[in-house]
């Protein structure tokens, strides 16, 4: 499953850096507020490499973000994860040409199947049918 999210970078939080039984490891968190009627605020995290791609991004820029998402249980309490696999500065709704979904995300006009093809009728409403029966 993709998910694309769409929004302005509203904060970047202290990047966050540790050591573990598998090696070093750094998260950088940041907060993305989405562009709807009600818009809504997530905290995304970048782990490992992917932390500097925030770098370069200034406060109140457009930007998507290619998230996964992942919940886990302990202790009877459950915890949801938004991981972000790519983050990318978003192309005006202008020049992208796509249309706005629900969740504040482009889609690629490319991205709609063209209309489905009847062989059995031509324009006129006859009938072009070349089964024997």
């Amino acid at each position: 499953m993709v998910l694309d999210v769409t929004g302005k970078l509203v904060q970047v939080l202290e990047m966050q850096t540790g050591t573990s039984s598998r090696g070093d490891w750094k998260r950088q968190d940041f907060i993305l507020e989405t562009e709807e009627q009600y818009p809504r605020k997530i905290c995304v995290s970048l782990w490992g490499d992917r932390a500097s791609d925030i770098v370069g991004i200034a406060m109140g820029d457009s930007i998507t973000a290619s998230i996964n998402l992942e919940s886990r249980e302990f202790n009877g309490r459950w915890y949801t994860d938004v991981r972000a696999w790519r983050v990318v500065r978003a192309v005006p709704q202008a020049q992208a040409g796509g249309a706005p979904t629900a969740q504040g995300a482009s889609v690629p006009p490319t991205a709609v199947p063209p209309p489905p093809i009847d062989d059995d009728f031509t324009a006129s409403g006859e009938t072009f049918d070349d089964l024997p029966f």
